[in-house]
């Protein structure tokens, strides 16, 4: 046979590949081997082609090797710090009176824009080098914290330049319609009109966004005003994803399938009827257990539902500053587990190949197969069900990005 030629190779490893069938996909006593930055051979070690030739070999010693992780939906680029409204709140302050006093989301948007854009990326770094230390290698990012067009242009472009400066693969998504700003209070439909007609071709002519999503509640915007985004998005050729039913049914999961959306997001008060239009039209359901579990949530998203109807479930850590600052994919995990019942196989999946989906990139990314991105993670594990199964704890020993061992230091 053809002499085979890799880049590199990865010995002495457990696979846990992935794929789409109902188990992690396990090989044991394996091998990887590399090529241009893609996967081009795996299996048990003792079944390598013989002739091959490979430009450097590293000794896993005897760890499990992943999918680098996903984590599909965050807020994570922002400015300023809300730990004090946590304290009030704790001290019996009630949301309302931190509202008046200038606190919530006005607080960061306020924080964001006063940001000159090297301070935001400063202040979002350590953010960012948390969960690259916890084995993820693609990051979702969204806007949301400007609510004006240079700021929401500003965090775009920091987004951008993290994928620049750092080994991780960043997706971008325009949240402009995540809240009403101050300047245009009882006008939500005039700030609707700006974020499709102006805020949105500004973005898309610097080419910064890579998706469209909107906040659909009855404290954020209605669905005919998440529709007229969808629209604009649509317009520009965008995929779209939505917070869906996060507090309250607002019928925004059926909404986003009907525009084949990528994802809906929350979803603690999912209906039937939602599920069924998220099955037809394959968007993902993308559960946030930080947020349920900051919020302190009694309303669990439908989990045997969306099982029973075949809806792949994804999982984030929702990381923004004011209803989920973490920034931990094993804790997120941990929490699907102990707070929603997912099983660990499941809680995996959630942040390999069903977030895949959820950012429409699983022809790339989300599990170890011939052709894909070669981005995996290697553990200090004895099973794969110990990435949810311990708190506090990061057995990750390095992770490859695009074929190459990632450097953090």
């Amino acid at each position: 046979m053809d002499s085979v030629n890799w880049d590199s190779l990865w010995y002495n490893v457990h696979l846990a590949t992935m794929g789409e069938a109902n188990d992690y996909g396990i090989v044991r006593d394996a091998a990887i081997a590399v090529k241009d930055g893609k996967i081009a051979w795996l299996g048990r070690a003792q079944d390598l082609p013989s002739g091959y030739t490979v430009q450097v070999s590293f000794d896993g010693e005897g760890c499990w090797l992943t999918p680098g992780l996903i984590d599909c939906h965050t807020h994570m680029i922002y400015a300023g710090n809300r730990s004090n409204e946590f304290e009030a709140r704790l001290n019996g302050v009630s949301y309302e009176e931190i509202a008046r006093q200038g606190g919530g989301i006005v607080s960061t948007v306020k924080a964001t824009r006063a940001a000159t854009e090297q301070e935001l990326m400063q202040a979002s770094l350590p953010r960012v080098l948390s969960s690259l230390r916890e084995g993820v290698t693609t990051l979702e990012m969204k806007s949301g914290y400007g609510l004006d067009t240079p700021t929401e242009v500003k965090i775009l472009r920091v987004a951008r330049q993290i994928q620049h400066d750092l080994p991780v693969r960043v997706t971008t998504t325009f949240l402009g319609a995540h809240a009403l700003p101050p300047e245009f209070a009882g006008r939500a439909d005039d700030y609707i009109e700006e974020v499709c007609e102006r805020m949105l071709p500004n973005i898309m002519a610097q080419g910064l966004a890579d998706a469209v999503d909107v906040f659909c509640e009855k404290i954020g915007f209605t669905p005919a005003q998440t529709e007229r985004v969808f629209q604009a998005a649509r317009k520009h050729g965008l995929p779209v994803k939505l917070h869906a039913e996060q507090l309250s049914d607002q019928g925004g999961a059926a909404l986003t399938a009907r525009y084949q959306g990528l994802s809906a997001d929350h979803l603690e008060y999912l209906s039937d009827s939602g599920i069924a239009a998220m099955k037809e039209h394959g968007t993902v359901a993308v559960l946030l257990p930080g947020a349920f579990y900051y919020l302190r949530e009694t309303k669990y998203p439908p989990l045997a539902e969306l099982r029973a109807a075949g809806v792949p479930i994804a999982l984030a850590t929702d990381c923004n500053p004011g209803t989920s600052p973490m920034t931990s994919p094993l804790l997120t995990m941990n929490m699907a587990c102990t707070l929603f019942r997912m099983t660990p196989l499941e809680a995996l999946q959630g942040m390999t190949i069903h977030a895949s989906k959820a950012l429409g990139l699983q022809g790339k990314i989300g599990s170890l197969q011939l052709g894909k991105c070669a981005d995996f993670t290697l553990w200090r594990i004895e099973r794969p069900a110990d990435l949810a199964y311990m708190i506090g704890v990061n057995p990750c020993v390095g992770s490859v990005f695009s074929g190459n061992l990632r450097s953090l230091l």
